[in-house]
């Protein structure tokens, strides 16, 4: 009962100075809406990563053709050296842990369908290719191994490619369309996939066997990677490991620093981007408590004007028994209430920010329970902290003297 008089009280003080209340409860409201943005902001990054690492495919190992450093010669990036075969893919495909592999090959080019036109990237792979990955045909078949063999010019269209180059609805599948001059025939088009890990439209690509992209697209005999797909997830360390010793007894590679390929899991790639979300969360997150800090200050100078305007009132419940304890609880209350109904209006504030991002700017955003409370608990905190000083000062006034103050 006395808690509960005590809460009635603050509240009451607070809505004597209705503005003044208002306008300190602002600091903790901004900064409270700041940190529930932040945290959805980053939140959002790392779903959005996750989600787009999942659809990358299943326990996903890439082998590419990487860079050659030799003595004096300068090091260039992944793929800037086409250094990996078939042979190679098949051996890797013969590793222990692996169950699935398809050897890919790149080539861009122009499309064409009767009078529509389009330039797109065109890759190569074999009939497991679309398992690796993940990828659902939604009509149609996919190639088989004797159109493989044969390097016979079929392809599968993703999603993008089929709607730009038939506008009108018509079903792709059956159709002949041309890349760079050479008839291909569409037996399939992919379900789409949306957008990849690097910000990429995975539904903008064109699927052909590779056989076919090597000798009457790319006019190559190598290969630029080959996709793996681990049996189980808690191998697929393990089994990069064991491609990378094979890939180096294959090229004879004595030194690390001179592979001519380089071995990465989704996890790798996963765990940088994340790693860089994170960094960046922490980063708008400092910003943000500055704010926090800003509202807590403004609390405390409001405390402390009310407790210099109340000097009497305090003197006067001191003459009639209130207890030290009893001053400093309730100037603690007061700091408190306004800075948790505060931090209540900056949840809200923060929720609507956070959503209006996801739909005016299209920024993945994701406020979870766990944001609110320590956004809450934050506001708390600062009423806490930034209250006890003048809780504290009202509470050690001398009686005598308070009832004297004019």
């Amino acid at each position: 009962m006395e808690i509960a008089n005590t809460i009635r009280i603050a509240f009451k003080a607070i809505r004597r100075n209705k503005v003044r209340s208002a306008l300190t409860m602002l600091g903790v409201i901004i900064g409270v809406a700041s940190v529930i943005a932040m945290i959805a902001l980053g939140s959002g990054a790392r779903a959005s990563i996750d989600a787009q690492i999942q659809s990358q495919g299943t326990n996903i190992i890439y082998v590419s053709s990487g860079s050659f450093r030799g003595p004096g010669m300068a090091h260039g990036g992944m793929g800037s050296s086409n250094t990996l075969t078939i042979e190679d893919a098949q051996a890797v495909g013969q590793v222990a842990g692996v169950a699935r592999f398809s050897p890919m090959v790149r080539s861009r080019g122009q499309v064409i369908a009767g009078n529509q036109n389009w330039s797109t990237q065109v890759e190569g792979g074999n009939e497991d290719y679309l398992v690796i990955r993940n990828w659902v045909i939604s009509s149609g078949q996919n190639f088989t191994m004797r159109e493989i063999q044969t390097a016979d010019k079929v392809c599968l269209l993703g999603e993008t490619v089929s709607k730009t180059l038939f506008p009108d609805g018509r079903d792709a599948v059956g159709q002949v369309i041309r890349i760079k001059n050479l008839p291909f025939r569409v037996i399939g088009v992919l379900a789409p996939k949306g957008q990849g890990q690097f910000g990429n439209d995975q539904d903008d690509i064109i699927l052909a066997p590779y056989t076919t992209v090597q000798k009457k697209l790319a006019g190559v005999t190598t290969i630029n990677q080959v996709s793996v797909s681990a049996a189980r997830p808690d191998i697929i360390e393990e089994v990069a490991v064991q491609i990378t010793r094979l890939m180096r007894t294959r090229h004879r590679i004595q030194n690390p620093e001179e592979d001519d390929f380089s071995v990465r899991t989704l996890e790798e790639m996963a765990a940088t981007r994340t790693e860089m979300a994170k960094t960046m969360t922490m980063l708008l997150m400092s910003v943000a408590s500055v704010s926090l800090l800003v509202g807590g200050i403004g609390i405390m100078n409001i405390m402390l004007v009310s407790v210099t305007e109340r000097t009497k009132e305090i003197g006067l419940r001191m003459a009639v028994g209130a207890r030290t304890r009893d001053i400093l609880r309730q100037f603690l209350t007061e700091a408190v209430s306004l800075s948790v109904v505060g931090g209540a209006m900056g949840i809200a504030l923060g929720v609507g920010v956070s959503q209006s991002l996801t739909r005016g700017l299209g920024w993945p955003t994701l406020v979870t329970s766990s944001s609110i409370a320590i956004a809450f608990a934050f506001a708390a905190a600062v009423g806490i902290f930034f209250g006890y000083y003048p809780a504290r000062k009202a509470a050690g006034l001398d009686p005598i003297e308070a009832l004297r103050y004019e």
